[in-house]
């Protein structure tokens, strides 16, 4: 067996990862109510039956209207975080982390489920009106409304409560999803966000900043804290590699400890270069030019990828999404493939 780096241990605070191969949070669309259900409990347990090393669960509304899709995971309850921990804590029994990603889906909210259809779902048929920075709908979904001051606080608030409900349901870490298209990136990225007020302008990046030191500090110090970003809108003027680098500074001195390297969503045209490994270099940048750790995302998709995203310096940590689903013992595989030594679980044991 060798030693190979996507196999090496991490360690982040207090918090120690067996590897560097983790699972990016996948929508699942499988809640009631914002309820973990027995499907999570396999559905992660299933990555951590595998050798993942974190497991990031699925964007979790921290209000109702948060939620990207009726049938999205909330956390703005204690009876949420109940329902959560033994997921957790079964994940965490086979050796994974468990980290949650809070979100707030912003104008992107209130959307059907991709099971019962695309587009809106109006409030008539089990939807509401979403929030946004201004009253500028995202195409093909509904109209938002424009957020106030109190709403803001608001939201700040949300994002808070519900990372102290993680705390409480057992995570070992927490996401705040900063990507997307979604709320905060909407905020922040300039073709979006037209405000004219303290939000918008030279403002824009106010509300991701103000949702790190809120979240960091309902925390305890000793727990990492992830904040996903798209470090482009792949759009001329849009929100820039550049503007990135400036928000992951200023996230690091607020006391995130790693940046999830994504990017696109904030506008349906944008022209992205899809292929495999495409967002590497957007990890390695960030990296470099903020001095923060990053994970990298994005169609890689064998071990030889993962492992030269470390061997090359872009990422501290290789997430993965599609190649889970269809092998949720990706990591497993890998480190044979690898010659890394790594255990498969006691009870798959054979003589």
């Amino acid at each position: 067996m060798v030693s190979t780096p996507l196999f090496s241990p991490l360690s982040i605070r207090s918090v120690t990862f067996r590897n560097r191969l983790w699972v990016s949070p996948m929508c699942m669309y499988s809640s009631t109510d914002g309820f973990a259900e027995e499907f999570h409990r396999v559905h992660v347990g299933q990555y951590a039956l595998g050798g993942a090393g974190l497991i990031v669960m699925e964007a979790t509304g921290v209000v109702p209207e948060g939620r990207i899709t009726p049938a999205c995971l909330g956390l703005w309850s204690d009876a949420h975080a109940q329902a959560l921990a033994p997921v957790v804590a079964f994940a965490q029994s086979q050796g994974a982390k468990v980290a949650i990603q809070l979100a707030h889906a912003g104008r992107k909210a209130s959307a059907h489920p991709p099971h019962s259809g695309p587009g809106y779902l109006e409030p008539a048929d089990g939807g509401w009106v979403p929030l946004g920075p201004t009253d500028e709908a995202f195409r093909g979904l509904g109209r938002p409304q424009a957020a106030s001051a109190a709403d803001i606080a608001h939201v700040i608030g949300a994002f808070a409560a519900a990372a102290r409900r993680a705390v409480a349901a057992g995570f070992d870490a927490v996401e705040i999803h900063g990507a997307h298209g979604y709320l905060l990136h909407q905020f922040a990225s300039p073709l979006v966000n037209t405000r004219d007020d303290e939000w918008g302008g030279d403002g824009r990046t106010r509300l991701a900043l103000a949702v790190a030191e809120a979240v960091r500090s309902a925390i305890p110090d000793a727990m990492p804290l992830f904040y996903r970003v798209s470090a482009t809108d792949w759009v001329d003027g849009g929100w820039s590699v550049d503007d990135t680098v400036s928000l992951a500074s200023g996230l690091h001195e607020r006391g995130v400890d790693l940046i999830d390297v994504s990017s696109g969503g904030a506008v349906p045209d944008a022209a992205i270069p899809v292929a495999p490994g495409y967002q590497v270099p957007l990890a390695k940048q960030v990296r470099e030019r903020a001095n923060v750790m990053t994970s990298a995302v994005g169609l890689i998709d064998d071990a030889q990828a993962a492992q030269q995203v470390l061997d090359d310096g872009a990422a501290d940590a290789v997430m993965m999404g599609r190649r889970w689903l269809r092998d949720p013992y990706s990591a497993l595989h890998f480190a044979d493939e690898l010659g890394a030594q790594t255990d498969w679980p006691r009870q798959y044991g054979r003589r």
